[in-house]
């Protein structure tokens, strides 16, 4: 970068500066170059390159916050650009970037470092800069575009500092910038030690020692972790399906590291990132109601942002009381459980999100939450209450489990179940040989996730097994979707039991795993 200067602020003449900042796009980022441009003219501020009403508004927060530090604010017209010109800029993450600019166009900065840093923050009226969001992705772009480091917000340092080989530079307010720019304020690189990060003992706030009795459904929801299937718990109000469910996340593998750079841009890009953590290294769990829209669930808005199952990415979405979801909004699950990836096409432009989560759902079998042979609901009121789910999701959904009322016996007793940390155990080893199997395969990390291509290869059955299976499909009149399901979770228990080949009795078990939703739905 090339500045002009000339002595005596009142009298200079036309000067340029250019400062790298980044945007965020879908849930990567793009580099933005912001270019202030200070001459004669009306006192003026103009900022262009299609920015919207929170970018506009920085020039009133920039000029407060540059007098508050002790800085003058330029007389004449000062024009900043913010390219590319063609690409919406949005967010209060340019008041940095625009005052250090306008810094150095006015020649009150000399340095020579601002080509070798991104900057992001937003300032406060006293000059203070605050948190904000999608530092992640901008870190990420940054060691992309071979920059030296980047000047962020303190509470935002952690988290870009998970991206190794960067200068991650803290700052706290508009002078600590200006000075350490200028080489007369030393400010010390944060670092972070992502082996320790994924070291840190797991402290989870419930067990499934702490379920009494429910053997059979704590069995198929290990099915479901070992193999990241989908499941659909049916069982009569107080049996303990959120129970259950709220302790799949405890026997969930960790988080690899290129999971975990993926689910915390998604979470830093929305905000929901804690303060000071630097990287998600737990699978998310999340549990939107029932009154949600399809925009807060997939995502969408005027300006496209990630809904809850991108949220859930690597993790578990959880949908309790199932039937009472819109309808409309539960079939826009299909692509997203299908694909592991949603697309949302707005005026704004159009957004993939990742989504490849675990599904868990749960929900009574009639309106008055007991079984069909129980129930003094009319066929026709159980048969709407059902329909409410549509057959082509149902077909998605791997595994079907019916959670029974808890015997006083069960709940007496004082004998405790297995630890969620003994269940995890046995669905890391299996999870050790699917990675093992799938070592060829790129993007490929679990049974659930078989094309057709990986089935024939690896889901091979012997003529008994094949045999058991036609007359199931024949039986319970399965979809040819449905067939998949069966074999994904035959593979998954096969793992489980650490078997190398499917055999009847791992066939079986998948088999009544898919068989409540016929005896309910026909």
């Amino acid at each position: 970068m090339r500045l002009h200067f000339r002595a005596g602020f009142g009298k200079m003449r036309r000067m340029l500066a250019r400062v790298w900042s980044a945007a965020v796009n879908g849930i990567d980022a793009f580099p933005v170059e912001v270019e202030v441009s200070a001459g004669f003219g009306d006192t003026r501020i103009v900022i262009v390159g299609l920015p919207d009403a929170a970018v506009r508004e920085s020039q009133d927060r920039v000029t407060t916050a540059l007098t508050s530090s002790g800085f003058k604010v330029s007389y004449g017209r000062t024009t900043i650009n913010l390219a590319p010109a063609n690409v919406r800029k949005e967010g209060p993450n340019f008041d940095l970037p625009i005052a250090l600019g306008m810094l150095a166009a006015s020649g009150q900065i000399e340095t020579d470092q601002l080509d070798n840093f991104m900057c992001v923050g937003e300032l406060a009226l006293t000059g203070a800069v605050r948190p904000c969001k999608g530092v992640l992705p901008i870190a990420i772009r940054a060691q992309q575009e071979r920059r030296t480091g980047v000047l962020v917000p303190v509470e935002n340092a952690a988290e870009a500092a998970v991206v190794e080989g960067l200068q991650v530079i803290p700052i706290q307010n508009l002078r600590e910038a200006t000075g350490f720019l200028e080489g007369s304020v030393p400010l010390r690189p944060v670092r972070v030690n992502l082996r320790e990060v994924f070291d840190q003992p797991r402290d989870d706030d419930v067990d499934f020692a702490e379920v009494k009795g429910q053997e059979s459904v704590k069995r198929a929801l290990e099915i479901a972790a070992a193999g990241g299937h989908n499941v659909l718990l049916i069982g009569p109000p107080g049996t303990g399906k959120s129970m259950l469910a709220k302790r799949l996340a405890t026997i969930l593998p960790p988080l690899t590291l290129a999971e975990a750079l993926e689910t915390t841009k998604i979470h830093s890009i929305v905000g929901l990132l804690p303060a000071g953590q630097g990287l998600l290294t737990r699978r998310p769990f999340r549990a939107p109601h029932h009154t949600a829209s399809d925009a807060g669930l997939l995502g969408g808005n005027i300006n496209p942002t990630p809904g809850e199952i991108s949220l859930a990415h690597h993790g578990v979405l959880f949908l309790d009381e199932l039937p009472e979801f819109k309808r409309s909004v539960l079939e826009t699950l299909r692509q997203p459980l299908e694909e592991g990836r949603v697309t949302i096409a707005r005026a704004a432009g159009v957004m993939t999100f990742p989504s490849q989560f675990m599904l868990v759902a749960a929900m009574n079998p009639t309106p008055d939450g007991k079984m069909p042979q129980e129930s003094r609901s009319s066929p026709r009121e159980i048969q709407n209450y059902l329909g409410r789910i549509s057959g082509p999701l149902l077909d998605r959904i791997d595994i079907h489990v019916e959670v029974p009322p808890v015997q006083f016996r069960e709940m007496t007793s004082l004998h405790q179940g297995e630890t969620s940390a003994q269940i995890r155990a046995r669905v890391v080893a299996a999870r050790e040989r699917q990675q093992t199997r799938y070592a060829a395969k790129p993007g490929l990390t679990c049974n659930a996730r078989m094309a057709p291509r990986e089935m024939k290869a690896f889901c091979r059955l012997d003529d008994p097994t094949k045999t058991l299976l036609q007359m199931a499909m024949a039986e319970y009149q399965l979809s040819a979707r449905a067939y998949d399901r069966i074999l994904k979770v035959a593979r998954t228990i096969a793992d489980l039991a650490g078997a190398a080949q499917i055999t009847t009795d791992h066939v079986s078990e998948a088999i009544q795993l898919r068989s409540l939703d016929r005896q309910l739905w026909g």
